[in-house]
């Protein structure tokens, strides 16, 4: 139990457990106070999302990422285990507003596009870096939000955080980045900080 404390603890858990879950309120309230619908509309229902993967993804890497891959441990499992532990918080917090009166639904499109977008920043941080994890993300939603859902299979995959549970292409593609994400975070782990910036 002493070992998962400080696992927690050194991976800043507390503090993105606080955020993500200040977050979700700050969002419910805004929806209930100021609008007329008791359903949150799409667009809001993925910016809620990227933002609690924000949150979570800051908890992708330790202060000393060499000694996570010296340790007398089997860190592929543990890595494994905590993206599905962080997937399962943001599903947890906004699948719970479904019984409120201001609802982050439906829960397919919750599962879909937090998997996928928890998986797109488990890849960034394998490949760029655990502080930089939320960068691809951030920058596909964005992107998708400045324009309407596509139509056809190409457009699904591109635009698939705004398409409709129906979608078998965006969930695939939601799929595929969550597994990828995972694998590559469970095998590689965080990116290595350079020692000038580890030492910051």
């Amino acid at each position: 139990m002493r070992w998962l404390t400080l696992y927690l603890r050194s991976r800043r858990v507390p503090a993105a457990l606080a955020v993500t879950a200040g977050a979700t309120v700050v969002l419910w309230s805004l929806w209930s106070i100021f609008s007329d619908s008791r359903d949150a509309g799409l667009p809001m229902v993925v910016l809620s999302i990227l933002i609690l993967v924000a949150a979570v993804s800051t908890t992708l890497t330790s202060p000393d990422g060499d000694l996570d891959r010296t340790a007398a441990l089997s860190w592929r499992p543990r890595r494994a285990l905590h993206v599905a532990a962080a997937l399962t918080v943001v599903l947890l917090l906004l699948t719970a507003t479904l019984a409120t009166g201001a609802r982050f639904g439906p829960a397919a499109v919750v599962l879909r596009d937090a998997a996928g977008l928890l998986g797109l920043a488990a890849l960034g941080a394998a490949t760029l870096g655990a502080a930089r994890s939320w960068f691809v993300p951030l920058g596909w939603t964005l992107a998708v939000m400045v324009f309407p859902p596509m139509t056809g299979t190409a457009g699904h995959i591109l635009t698939w955080q705004l398409q409709a549970t129906d979608s078998t292409a965006a969930a695939a593609t939601a799929a595929v980045f969550g597994v990828a994400g995972m694998a590559a975070y469970a095998l590689a782990g965080p990116l290595r900080r350079p020692p000038a910036e580890a030492a910051l």
